[in-house]
Formats: C-alpha cells, sequence, structure tokens
C-alpha cells in the first residue's frame, strides 16, 4: 500500500488512527502491529510471511545471545546476522546473480525467478541493528514479542526507512505521550512530505522516463542534462517526501525518528553530502561497518580501505548489479581523493562556490551511473554530457514543456537555496510547537492538489521501494 494512494489516505489511515487514540494505551501496540501486517499484505501477502519469519528469527536470537555466555554470544550473534544476510541474499540477489551468470559464462539452465519483497533492505538492517547492539550490550533484549514485531514492521517506516536503530525507540516502544501538538505536526509533516512525492517528484518522474528512453545515439547534450536534472528532483523529492511522510506518521503515533534528508544539494564536498542524503543508511553503515571494521583508527591506508569497503557495501545494498557496485565505489573513491588530496581546496571559504559546482558534478556522473541500466550505457551517456552534440530532430521542448521548466525551477528553489536564502522559513517549517497562520490554507491547498493529481493520474511509483 502506498502513502500516496486514495485508499491509504482516505481509508486506511483514518481507521488506524481513530482506532489507535480510541484504544487503552496496552493495547495500542498489538493494534498497531495488525495493522503494520495489513498494510504490508495489501500489496504483498505472499510475502508477509518473509517478515514474520525475520521477526520470530530476531526476538529467539536477541534472548538467546543476552542469556549466553561470552563465547556463545558471538557465535549466536554471528549465526543470526549471517542469517538476515542469507535472507536477503535470496530473496533480492539470488535471481539477477543467476542470470548474470548464465549470460557470462553462456549456461543454458532456468534462473528461479524469486519475488523481492518490498522493503527487505530496510527491516532487515533495522534487525541486524538490534542483534548487534544486544550483543554489544547497549540495550536490553527485547522479551515481548509484540514490542519486537511492532519495531521491526511498523508502518510508517517499513517500506523504505528512515533505518530506525532499537536504541532510538526503545523507550518509545514502552511507553510514549501523544499531544495535540505532535498530532498537528505529524499532519503537517505529511501533508508537506504527500505533496513534494506526488506534485514534483511523479512529474519529474515522467520527464525523467522520457528522457532516459531515448536511444544513446539521438541523445545530444543538452536534453542528457536535463535528464540527469530531472532525475535528481525526481529521487529527491520522492525519497525525501517519502520520509517526511514517514516522520509525520510516526509523530501521529508518538515515534520520533530521526531526519532523513538535510538540504544534500547545499553541500560543498561529497563527505558532507552524504552526511545530508539518506543519513538513516549512511550512519547504519557508519555504526555497523565502517566503526567495526577500524574506521579511521588504523592509519590512513586502512582508512581509505575501509571507506571503499562501505561504499562498495553500500551499493551493493541499492542492488546486484555492476552498475550499483560501480556506483558505490565511484562514491567511495571520490571520498578517498577528498581525504587524501582536496579537503585543503574544499575547506578554503574563498572557494566555497566553486568547492559547490564541483560537489554538483560528481553529484551529476553518479546519477547517471545509478539510474543508466549498464555500465557501457552510463559511459555514452556521460561522454553525450560532456562532449557537445546537437540532435537538430530533437529538442527539449518536445519533452519538458513551460509547465514542466516552471515546476523544475520551482523544485530546484525548495531543495534548498531557498531555505538557505530565508532562514525564517526553514524555521517555519520544522517548527514542531506552532503552525503559523499562513501555512493553513497552503497546507489545504497541497493537500486538495495532490489528492486531485492522485485521482486522475496512474503514475505514482516509488523508487526506493525496489530496495
Amino acid at each position: 500500500m502506498l502513502f500516496s494512494s486514495i485508499i491509504f489516505l482516505w481509508i486506511f489511515l483514518p481507521a488506524v488512527f481513530l482506532g489507535y487514540r480510541l484504544l487503552h494505551e496496552r493495547y495500542r501496540n498489538v493494534f498497531l502491529l495488525v495493522a503494520s501486517i495489513v498494510f504490508y499484505a495489501w500489496g504483498e501477502p505472499k510475502m508477509v510471511n518473509v517478515m514474520l519469519v525475520s521477526i520470530l528469527i530476531n526476538y529467539l536470537a536477541g534472548i538467546g545471545i543476552e542469556a549466553a555466555n561470552r563465547r556463545w554470544k558471538k557465535i549466536l550473534m554471528i549465526l543470526c546476522v549471517a542469517v538476515d544476510i542469507g535472507m536477503l541474499g535470496v530473496f533480492k540477489y539470488m535471481t539477477p546473480s543467476l542470470s548474470a551468470m548464465s549470460r557470462w559464462f553462456k549456461w543454458d539452465f532456468a534462473v528461479i525467478d524469486v519475488a523481492l519483497p518490498i522493503g527487505i533492505s530496510f527491516y532487515t538492517f533495522q534487525a541486524i541493528s538490534y542483534i548487534v547492539d544486544v550483543y554489544r550490550g547497549t540495550i536490553k533484549a527485547q522479551k515481548n514479542p509484540i514490542d519486537m514485531g511492532l519495531y521491526i514492521s511498523f508502518f510508517p517506516q517499513l517500506i523504505a526507512g528512515p533505518i530506525v536503530k532499537y536504541h532510538d525507540v526503545e523507550q518509545q516502544l514502552k511507553n510514549r505521550t501523544i499531544t495535540w501538538e505532535d498530532t498537528a505536526y505529524g499532519i503537517r509533516r505529511f501533508i508537506y512530505g504527500l505533496a513534494k512525492k506526488v506534485l514534483i517528484a511523479n512529474q519529474m518522474g515522467v520527464i525523467t522516463d522520457d528522457i532516459f528512453a531515448i536511444p544513446g545515439h539521438v541523445l545530444d547534450s543538452p536534453m542528457a542534462w536535463v535528464g540527469v536534472l530531472a532525475f535528481y528532483l525526481q529521487v529527491y523529492f520522492d525519497f525525501s517526501g517519502y520520509s517526511d511522510m514517514a516522520i509525520g506518521l510516526g509523530r501521529m503515533f508518538g515515534f520520533r525518528f530521526m531526519e532523513n534528508f538535510n538540504y544534500p544539494f547545499l553541500a560543498c564536498s561529497i563527505r558532507e553530502f552524504w552526511q545530508r542524503w539518506n543519513i538513516s543508511v549512511f550512519t547504519w553503515f557508519r555504526e555497523y561497518l565502517y566503526f567495526p571494521l577500524g574506521g579511521s583508527r588504523k592509519g590512513e591506508f586502512r582508512t581509505c580501505v575501509n571507506i571503499l569497503l562501505v561504499f562498495a557495501a553500500t551499493g551493493i545494498w541499492h542492488g546486484a548489479s555492476l552498475s550499483f557496485v560501480a556506483w558505490g565505489l565511484f562514491w567511495g573513491v571520490m571520498l578517498v581523493l577528498e581525504r587524501l588530496f582536496l579537503k585543503k581546496f574544499l575547506d578554503n571559504p574563498r572557494l566555497r562556490l566553486l568547492s559547490r559546482v564541483y560537489c554538483l558534478l560528481v553529484i551529476a556522473l553518479a546519477g547517471v551511473i545509478f539510474c543508466t541500466d549498464s555500465l557501457p550505457t552510463a559511459a555514452q551517456y556521460m561522454k553525450t554530457m560532456f562532449v557537445w552534440t546537437d540532435n537538430p530532430a530533437l529538442r527539449v521542448s518536445d519533452v519538458v514543456t513551460v509547465w514542466g521548466w516552471l515546476l523544475a525551477g520551482t523544485a530546484v528553489l525548495l531543495s534548498g537555496p531557498l531555505q538557505q536564502l530565508v532562514p525564517s522559513l526553514r524555521r517555519a517549517l520544522f517548527d514542531e510547537e506552532r503552525i503559523y497562520f499562513w501555512e493553513i490554507p497552503v497546507l489545504m491547498l497541497l493537500l486538495g492538489a495532490s489528492i486531485v493529481l492522485l485521482a486522475g493520474n496512474a503514475y505514482n511509483p516509488f523508487i526506493y521501494f525496489r530496495f
């Protein structure tokens, strides 16, 4: 079930919200767990069993790890993490890996088509963080299976994050207070996220799909650059919009989730970009992979190797194709270059504008690798971007209308520049204590426009659902 769907907005959410408020506190977690399972089973009726098995395995493993002696703690932790990764590997990587091997080695065998459970990467990482934290002794094992199930399956962040670490919500699972201020802020945040998704991301997605469907030998330089711009506007407003909706929904039920985006296109270095983009994934890899590998404590060479390993893993987390691996390694290489050579230039205040242009160019190249279907296609696309070509038979106006340009310009401003120029606007948007008078008609207009577009438009994907 999509947040940006009529059935969610008009039936599921009102029913769950009212039911939750009417129930006694002791039954609320049970109610939310059942609602989350229904939410997931709506689009994945068979794959809900995979999630339930994951919950059961990690629940029992957590109790076992806490009760075991030192030796068995480590053995049980490793076994559980291996099972979690194994389940992720079977459902996410087995089919594409076998298909690739069949093509590379010319093997003639039937490839088993294993369906990908939506959101498995996100809830698996939550489960792993729980098990590792129990092993480290930073948290107590959850003895209540309902609370454990709710932690893994809570519907606001189940499908596409933000990834929630158990130690951040441990107390909220046991006891949480809901105020009218929280509810108002949650509704407001949800509407802003819905508008970002429906009014901007979906519209930019149509342009992105049209441009990236153009054959490489036909595509010209202006169209290539417009395609990259449309792609990043789509993915940013799609993913950050989903995160806004998840944070808003969580607040409506008494949960506080971490921010997942902080205007990443204002970054002046790739390191800063990743501190602002998909923050929950970046912090997860830092805490549960980079630090265990040694972080920056074992010398410069080892630090650079660790960075490359972490971003290679980040690429693999997104998918099994070589393009995703190359995408991750590209980020890793740029971070290593910044650490070894570029840092002193990027930190120079007088070169701030140049640093920002550099960062946007790197982001653009990474986007090409991410959204093309192969490395040769990505290389051809980049060549078209930087070696000027002009196709008289192909005009940007054939794909992007005047309305599209106005929307793109508005999206660019709202992706960070306007908030930086008008700090009071940024403070108002994230003010948790009050809704400003001018916001009421704005919120009503955004909600109404979003519902109208949803009712009349079938194009409504979420990019990160496939991860």
